[in-house]
């Protein structure tokens, strides 16, 4: 059975129900497996012939051991994943695929992860006949994903924070439509004040009476599942033994952090491509050595990658053998070297960003949202710097392009057709609270609400 060790170093290792069940490790760390399962070439092989769900049982198979049974992984696997999951060659760029991660009911990648949290954590809470309480940050995508798998199950209630003025109209409404279990509440602030807020609560000795869980890629239980569509894409692609170059737009670095899972567990990775937006903490990182956060996070058209400190810094740093704490400050560096080599990352301007949006509608027929743009942009960098082409590249578009209309519409001169999960948002009523960035605020809500 595979234990779970917390990035800060000073927690207890733990199961995997108690590392899904706390989110955040006491310590403040973030929870990373003791060991990645290795899938033999066989194994791998066997995926092209495999629809979707299977391939993340036999992927998660190994982590939930002693957790769930096999038969009873399926079945959370299959409901989880009951859409399509498209893999699209680009138009006049050879060895160059899409994969589009907004099939799901909110039509973004978060679907892949919260679907299965919740099936998962709403089955130990039956088994252990008590409720929880899930805090989630979202910067865009993240809450309505995390609000829509968790509505109306039961024995969990859900508290979303989000940014006042930096999500998008849709996306505001995919959670404050919702209601019954979910409560929804707008930070006046960034992304990353959200994000502080939810971790100093569950830090907070006065809320250890309410049982809190996060839905954040903080929570281990987001970053397994997302390790799932890296092997489904490969499988495509690629044989088993042919490297692949991977580009993941990044702002909490969740995502990202699904592919190096992926690539320890086997997956032939030639280089991860990480390109960020205005927030550049993590290429400067790589290329001076030096960690500086970016304060306040920059206001960018890719909002859900607004983070000025991304958390799964702490746990790419630990796996490659050093130490950052949950502000930032790293006590024991990692072998940048290693970091260098096996990733690439650039920033894109907003600028740069829709250039991208409108180069590879006119150049390629592909349409593209900000965060997809952002790594169009990364990938040109990319084989610019190294002018590599040969190895097959699969780009993650992480939101459907119908939650940016007017975006669309402005810089491409038409806006795209909205898949059935956006339809009628407008006419539903919403609901949600509004707080000051003060933490001593955002505790005293949560125990007026939290207690009736």
């Amino acid at each position: 059975m595979i234990r779970y060790f917390s990035t800060n170093g000073r927690a207890p290792i733990v199961a995997l129900p108690e590392a899904l069940w706390r989110g955040q490790a006491p310590d403040r760390g973030l929870y990373l497996p003791e060991r990645f399962p290795v899938l033999d070439r066989s194994t791998r092989a066997s995926f092209a012939s495999l629809e979707y769900p299977s391939i993340a049982t036999q992927v998660l198979a190994p982590y939930i051991a002693g957790t769930f049974s096999q038969d009873e992984l399926e079945k959370i696997c299959r409901e989880s994943y009951d859409f399509a999951v498209p893999l699209e060659p680009v138009r006049h760029r050879p060895g160059v695929w899409v994969l589009r991660l907004d099939g799901g009911p909110t039509a973004s990648f978060k679907d892949f992860a919260a679907r299965w949290m919740a099936r998962v954590l709403g089955r130990l809470v039956a088994q252990k006949g008590e409720s929880l309480v899930i805090l989630t940050a979202t910067s865009g995508d993240t809450g309505s994903a995390v609000a829509n798998a968790f509505h109306r199950v039961p024995g969990i209630r859900v508290v979303v924070l989000f940014p006042h003025r930096e999500v998008s109209d849709r996306q505001r409404r995919q959670m404050t439509t919702l209601g019954d279990n979910i409560r929804t509440v707008a930070v006046q602030g960034k992304f990353d004040d959200c994000q502080a807020l939810v971790k100093r609560a569950f830090a907070d000795p006065l809320l250890q009476r309410f049982p809190l869980s996060s839905a954040n890629s903080i929570n281990i239980g987001r970053l397994l599942p997302q390790c799932v569509y890296y092997f489904y894409a490969a499988s495509r692609v690629a044989g088993p033994d042919e490297p692949v170059v991977v580009v993941v737009p990044s702002g909490n670095f969740g995502n990202m952090m699904g592919a190096v899972l992926a690539w320890r567990m086997g997956l032939p990775v030639r280089r991860l491509v990480v390109p960020v937006n205005e927030n550049d903490e993590f290429p400067r990182y790589l290329a001076t050595g030096r960690y500086e956060k970016v304060e306040p996070a920059r206001a960018c058209l890719s909002n859900a990658m607004n983070v000025g400190h991304p958390s799964n810094l702490a746990r790419l740093v630990a796996v490659y053998g050093g130490w950052m704490d949950e502000t930032g400050h790293v006590h024991r560096a990692p072998d940048l070297a290693a970091m260098r080599r096996d990733l690439f990352s650039v920033a894109a301007s907003d600028d740069q960003t829709r250039a991208a949006m409108q180069e590879a509608w006119h150049g390629h027929a592909l349409l593209l949202e900000p965060h997809g743009a952002v790594a169009w942009h990364g990938l040109r960098q990319y084989q610019q710097a190294e002018n590599i082409s040969e190895a097959p590249v699969i780009l993650l578009e992480t939101a459907h392009p119908a939650k940016f209309p007017e975006e669309i519409e402005q810089l491409l001169g038409f806006r795209p057709s909205e898949p059935p999960s956006l339809r009628g948002l407008e006419q539903l009523p919403e609901s949600y609270d509004i707080l000051e960035p003060r933490y001593e605020s955002f505790r005293d809500y949560l125990i007026a609400h939290l207690s009736s």
